[in-house]
């Protein structure tokens, strides 16, 4: 079995660190009026928070090729889901028109 790079307890507890702040700049944000912006501001957090988790916690940055591209072509297919349902909610008022 080989050998493969595991991040320090440091880098776990900076990545932990960076998480609770971003849970505090998510809940801090939900009180302020940005208007159209909110939902952009807390899905940039949120997505942001995302890609730690699973870079670090779920070992993706220490792993081969494959599990790369498994998790990239999971978040394009999830991007495609959520710009298909933006699409069909951000529309619906144009019937009413």
């Amino acid at each position: 079995m080989s050998e493969h790079a595991h991040p320090s307890r440091a880098l776990y507890l900076v990545i932990f660190a960076a998480l609770i702040v971003g849970t505090c700049l998510t809940w801090g944000i939900a009180f302020k009026d940005l208007g159209i912006w909110n939902p952009v501001v807390a899905l940039t957090i949120a997505v942001i928070k995302a890609t730690l988790v699973i870079l670090y916690f779920m070992h993706v940055r220490y792993s081969n090729k494959l599990t790369i591209v498994t998790v990239c072509a999971g978040f394009f297919w999830l991007l495609i889901l959520i710009s298909l349902s933006l699409s069909d909610y951000l529309s619906r008022s144009w019937s009413l028109q």
